[in-house]
């Protein structure tokens, strides 16, 4: 009988790129001119994986928003691994808004790829592994069909393919 092949599908962002870019994103607030002195401020909290933006108001929050998102995507991260959170006025007339960086894949995620995988018929196992799916199939062919087939679908979170063997 075959080796079995296998990969995992996970969803993981590199911390320090996100790091290195609310840096960039906080010099380029110190520098233009039309964000300088408008008291913005950008705050990353490794623990909690949370960014934090608050402005004196909703449109200035929004460019701030929108020098971040450049400065994520310039490090190759995707914008979907950042949920953001409504926008809440803060103290002074100003708002806030908080960002949780996603980092493991949800359970109820989870199994609607795995049903979603069970369904198309493949010859493949899924098995969940705490926030990551293991993927196992006899043929390396019908590993890259089930990595094709989950490219091809939005689940709300970039999900990654790693340790093929």
């Amino acid at each position: 009988m075959a080796k079995e092949q296998s990969f995992d599908v996970v969803s993981q962002v590199d911390m320090q790129e996100v790091d290195n870019a609310v840096q960039q994103a906080v010099k380029e607030l110190l520098q233009r001119y039309d964000l300088k002195d408008s008291g913005s401020t950008i705050s990353l909290d490794r623990t909690a994986a949370a960014i934090t933006i608050s402005a004196p108001s909703d449109f200035v929050l929004g460019q701030v928003k929108d020098v971040l998102s450049t400065k994520l995507v310039r490090r190759n991260i995707d914008l979907q691994a950042i949920l953001w959170g409504k926008i809440e006025a803060a103290s002074g007339g100003s708002s806030r808004t908080v960002g949780t960086i996603v980092n493991g894949i949800e359970a109820e995620i989870a199994r609607k790829i795995n049903k979603e995988i069970r369904d198309e018929k493949f010859k493949a196992k899924v098995q969940i592994e705490g926030d990551k799916l293991r993927v196992f199939s006899a043929s390396r062919d019908e590993l890259q069909s089930v990595i094709g087939f989950l490219k091809e679908r939005d689940y709300g979170i970039p999900l990654q393919f790693v340790n093929y063997r």
